[in-house]
């Protein structure tokens, strides 16, 4: 997920201190979500980079709310809005972890319903549906999300649901379990698919 060697993480923790993981009783490092967006933000530090223990100043100064670091957007203004619309809280947690440490706006919902009304009243740029929430609706929810005409729509699922995603208004579908890179890859494609043109 990290694209970082696990020897550089635990030599990370040992020196630094910073990003101190729990164990579980047969001693294996148990992250959070947070944690594994703080580990994203120093893996990009370094690679712009920065020393490790340059990194890790950064990440002390940006959770005590120090200014962002050369490079980096400041706080929001208009990130692209993602809408998860997911019956599994884990698979929409991980999703939403790795959108959010690449620079997304990521709502989570776990109706149709809720998905719906969440897509008319912000206007998400894209939303991300599960064939499989609120019991099967997850395809009527791709076409009616479309109808509205108010951004892209991918379709995941367990199953392979390509074709009866697309054919119910999808612009693309992933099957899961889903490769993190290849979640944010096509996401970008959709929405440099789907941005107004110049005019």
């Amino acid at each position: 997920m990290l694209d970082v060697p696990v020897a550089t993480i635990r030599n990370w923790e040992e020196r630094y201190g910073v990003v101190v993981p729990e164990r579980s009783a047969g001693g294996q490092r148990l992250y959070s979500h947070e944690q594994l967006e703080q580990l994203r933000f120093l893996a990009a530090q370094v690679a712009r980079g920065l020393s490790a223990a340059d990194a890790h100043r950064l990440l002390t100064e940006r959770e005590a709310g120090g200014p962002a670091p050369p490079g980096e957007e400041p706080a929001d203004r208009s990130r692209p809005l993602v809408l998860i619309a997911e019956r599994d809280p884990i698979a929409a947690e991980l999703a939403q972890s790795v959108l959010q440490s690449e620079g997304f706006e990521v709502e989570l919902v776990f109706s149709a319903s809720v998905a719906e009304a969440l897509w008319l009243e912000r206007r998400p740029q894209l939303a991300i549906v599960e064939l499989m929430i609120s019991g099967g609706l997850g395809a009527e929810l791709c076409g009616r999300l479309k109808h509205h005409e108010v951004g892209a729509v991918l379709a995941s699922s367990a199953l392979e649901a390509r074709d009866e995603a697309l054919a119910a208004g999808a612009d693309a579908f992933l099957q899961k379990p889903v490769d993190p890179a290849e979640l944010v890859s096509t996401v970008r494609n959709l929405l440099a698919a789907n941005a107004p043109g110049d005019t």
